[in-house]
């Protein structure tokens, strides 16, 4: 409870800084054909002020629409080439990402996923949490979603 209790005010103090200071909280939607569109109803990711919540991406080619092929590996990468894509669209990138959630439908596919994911975060890597979950939508292996805060003009 602790922990959750932590979370929760590091992700909403920035929010509650800029609104103390003036700041318009401006509640944007975030879309861009160069992931794949939202397959419910919900946004690809809404920014906030400077911060960005990004929908879990699931590893469906932009292009296709279908499944990549391949295993963990080629499915972790396109989830991760999603998520950029959806960070530049809020004029972000993989350095503002501060907290990831990994959803996997096997986690013997850990060590593999942790691989690809490392080539993303090579420095200063996102708090994370990784669970196994039952049933990922359209009986992928990886989702994973983020939260990205943006600090400084860049």
């Amino acid at each position: 409870m602790r922990a959750c209790f932590g979370l929760i005010v590091l992700l909403w103090f920035p929010l509650y800084g800029q609104a103390q200071q003036g700041v318009p909280m401006e509640r944007r939607i975030i879309q861009t054909p160069e992931a794949p569109a939202a397959i419910g109803p919900y946004s690809q990711a809404v920014q906030v002020g400077n911060m960005l919540f990004c929908s879990g991406q699931i590893p469906i080619d932009p292009k296709t629409g279908e499944i990549v092929s391949g295993g963990i590996e080629e499915q972790t990468r396109q989830v991760l080439e999603n998520l950029g894509a959806v960070l530049r669209a809020a004029g972000m990138d993989y350095e503002d990402v501060v907290q990831c959630q990994v959803f996997l439908a096997d986690m013997a596919d850990f060590a593999a996923m942790n691989r690809v994911y490392a080539e993303y975060f090579r420095q200063n890597p996102p708090a994370r949490v990784t669970v196994a979950a039952a049933g990922l939508p359209r009986n992928v292996r990886v989702e994973i979603a983020c939260v990205a805060i943006r600090v400084g003009a860049r």
